[in-house]
C-alpha cells in the first residue's frame, strides 16, 4: 500500500504541476509560476513555507513507511479507501486545473488580472485545487496512518487558509471588486456553502 501512495503521490506531482505547467507554456507561452514575496515572515512567504513544507513531508510520508515495513498499518478496508480517495483527490486537481484554462496561475502577481473563473467545479467551491489536494493528503493519511502523513496534511491545511485568505481573497477582491463578492458570498472557500463571505467582510 505505501508504494501504491508513493507512486500516486508522485503522478499528482508530476500530473498536477510539470504537465500542467508545458500545456500552460504551449498553450499561452506563459508557464503559469508567479514569484511569491520572499520577505520574510509575510504572508505570501509564510504561505510559501508551509506550502512547500507540506509537499516535502506528504512525499516523505510513503518513502519512510517503505523502510519501516514492520510498522502498524491500518486493516486493508480502510487503505483501500485511502488510495480510492487520493485519486479522487488528484481527479478533482486536474479537473479544476484544466476548467481554470489561461487564468490557472501558482503565485500571485499583484498587477495582474486574469478572468474570474465561476464555472465548472468552481459552482461548488471558490478553491477546488486545493480542495482535491487536501482530499489527496487525507486519502494518504488513510492509507499509511503515520505521524509523517498526519503533519503533511496539518501542514497543507495551514498552508492554504494563509495563502487564500491573506493573499488570494484580497488580491480577488480588488481586481474583481463587487463580482468576487458576489460569487464568494454564495460559494463556499474549500467545502460547499462553508467559508462564504459575508457583505462586511475585506
Amino acid at each position: 500500500m505505501a508504494l501504491a501512495a508513493l507512486l500516486l503521490h508522485l503522478l499528482g506531482l508530476f500530473l498536477a504541476f510539470g504537465v500542467r505547467t508545458l500545456t500552460a507554456h504551449r498553450r499561452t507561452g506563459d508557464t503559469g509560476f508567479r514569484r511569491p514575496d520572499t520577505t520574510p515572515f509575510t504572508a505570501p512567504w509564510w504561505g510559501t513555507v508551509l506550502f512547500a513544507g507540506a509537499l516535502a513531508t506528504g512525499l516523505a510520508a510513503p518513502v519512510a513507511r517503505l523502510f519501516a515495513p514492520d510498522a502498524a498499518a491500518p486493516p486493508p478496508s480502510v487503505a483501500g479507501a485511502g488510495l480510492a480517495l487520493m485519486l479522487l483527490g488528484l481527479v478533482l486537481v486536474l479537473i479544476s486545473q484544466n476548467t481554470m484554462g489561461a487564468s490557472w496561475r501558482i503565485g500571485v502577481d499583484e498587477d495582474e488580472r486574469t478572468r474570474l473563473v465561476t464555472h465548472g467545479v468552481f459552482t461548488l467551491v471558490r478553491n477546488p485545487v486545493f480542495t482535491g489536494m487536501g482530499v489527496l493528503l487525507t486519502g494518504q493519511l488513510l492509507v499509511l496512518a503515520s505521524a509523517l502523513s498526519a503533519v503533511a496534511l496539518l501542514v497543507f491545511v495551514a498552508a492554504v487558509q494563509v495563502q487564500v485568505r491573506a493573499v488570494e481573497e484580497p488580491h480577488l477582491l480588488r481586481t474583481h471588486g463587487s463580482a468576487y463578492r458576489s460569487y464568494a458570498a454564495r460559494t463556499g472557500r474549500f467545502l460547499p456553502l462553508v467559508g462564504r463571505l459575508h457583505p462586511e467582510d475585506r
